[in-house]
């Protein structure tokens, strides 16, 4: 503490003060903001993307938010936004730390900061690294659905495998429970692509002797056999009154049915035993591909934070019921699933879990090649320890607006792990004879003859 003299000299014109008298005041100089933690801690492992820090220091201070962009972050990350809320001791800044498994240092220059009585505060850096990409399946895997799943590691952002959807509806094809599709792909580019998509759409119908009958396995293991992946999805369809048993009055709707999510963990509710029942069966029928060697890219319950599905209804028991699926399964020793969640983007509050997932994917239908890399950049941001995948896609379904060439989204910046687009309808031809001969012509774009024998 230092004493300050001030000399004060004033001029008395009132009759009587004639003279002035010096005075000595003590004046505390407060010293410059220190820092006293950093929250993640110096040297954390964080997640590639947007991470939120937060800076606190042993007084409040301030900081003008345009001045943002004056922090500064190596390896090519940034600070996207930086502010003191209110009366406060803590800077809270979001990095964005776009690369995995790098080490990045944040920086903030001397006089960013200042103290309650304007004394900047000195420069201070912070060292964070971000993980690399997953490298461990959340389930043991099969050997041959452990083949896949390291395969689908070394080709995320070198490779993008081709992929269809099974038809349902269209050309006298029902059950969504053929590679119809995949033979026009070949038809119009001379190969076929990577994976097929199946759909157990009708489980509620599926029976030895029905018109769908999903314990026929024939269709996916002819794919298999001939060199293909299987990629597999389940509209999960409920019944849409308590009691119903009639499978055409079945639906996935939430709009559509009095089926509630909230009560499906409810022992002896209908909801409840309705879940059941239907993991049940789905297990008996994923365990034929099991038996049969064939490893399945497993994508359930996917658009949920859109909110148009049943299982959409809330984040806290969609997770629950993804949770519970991935534990019945497990348990039934289905361990030739690789899992597969579907984002909706910026619905971080609806992922399952690091644990649960093993691939994050996205639906996309009528967005320009632009668009589609900025929603893989905001997943990169969110997800950016997963690979990256286009689950779905194809022409906007409302007006027909074309999807950008799958060309135009790669050299954007959007490297997705594997294209979808869904099948045509009688109204939508979701990926025409140009698109799939766009795509199909790069040599980025892998086709089933290029696979390698994930046999063992």
């Amino acid at each position: 503490m230092k004493k300050l003299t001030y000399i004060l000299f004033t001029l008395c014109c009132m009759t009587g003060f004639t003279a002035c008298d010096d005075d000595e005041y003590e004046v505390v100089q407060v010293a410059a903001p220190a820092v006293v933690s950093f929250t993640p801690a110096e040297g954390t492992t964080v997640r590639s993307g947007n991470v939120t820090v937060e800076v606190t220091y042993d007084k409040n201070i301030f900081f003008a938010s345009g001045d943002a962009p004056k922090i500064q972050v190596s390896e090519g990350g940034s600070v996207v936004s930086a502010s003191v809320v209110g009366v406060s001791s803590t800077l809270t800044l979001t990095a964005n730390l776009p690369g995995r498994g790098t080490s990045y240092t944040l920086t903030i220059p001397d006089g960013l900061v200042t103290g309650p009585n304007g004394v900047p505060a000195p420069s201070v850096s912070l060292s964070l690294n971000t993980r690399g990409l997953d490298a461990t399946p959340v389930m043991d895997l099969t050997p041959e659905a452990l083949k896949v799943y390291d395969y689908l590691q070394e080709c995320f952002e070198v490779r993008s495998l081709s992929a269809t959807m099974a038809k349902d509806g269209v050309d006298g094809l029902t059950g969504s429970w053929n590679t119809a599709g995949a033979d026009d792909v070949s038809g119009w580019t001379g190969v076929y692509p990577a994976m097929n998509c199946f759909d157990y759409l009708h489980l509620a119908a599926s029976a030895p002797g029905a018109w769908i009958d999903y314990s026929d396995i024939t269709p996916v293991q002819d794919w298999w056999n001939d060199g293909g992946l299987v990629l597999a999805m389940w509209h999960w369809n409920v019944p849409k009154t308590n009691g119903s048993t009639d499978s055409n009055d079945y639906t996935s709707t939430l709009s559509e049915t009095a089926f509630n999510i909230d009560n499906a963990f409810t022992e002896g509710s209908w909801e409840y035993n309705t879940v059941q029942a239907d993991l049940a069966k789905m297990a008996g029928y994923l365990k034929l591909l099991k038996d049969a060697g064939i490893p399945v890219i497993w994508r359930p319950l996917h658009e949920a934070a859109q909110g148009y599905f049943w299982w959409g209804k809330n984040a806290e028991n969609y997770k629950r019921l993804w949770q519970t699926m991935f534990d019945y399964f497990t348990a039934q020793g289905l361990n030739n699933l690789i899992w597969v969640w579907t984002s909706e983007t910026s619905d971080l509050d609806w992922y399952p879990g690091d644990e649960y997932v093993d691939i994050v994917s996205r639906d996309l239908y009528g967005n320009t090649a632009a668009n589609c890399v900025e929603q893989y950049s905001s997943l990169s941001a969110d997800y950016g320890t997963k690979p990256i995948a286009l689950s779905e896609c194809g022409s906007s379904t409302s007006d027909g607006t074309p999807l950008g060439f799958l060309s135009e989204q790669w050299s954007g910046g959007a490297k997705w792990l594997w294209f979808m687009p869904w099948y045509d309808s009688a109204t939508v031809t979701h990926a025409d004879q140009a698109w799939w001969q766009d795509a199909m012509s790069q040599d980025y774009v892998v086709s089933r003859d290029e696979l390698p024998d994930f046999k063992n």
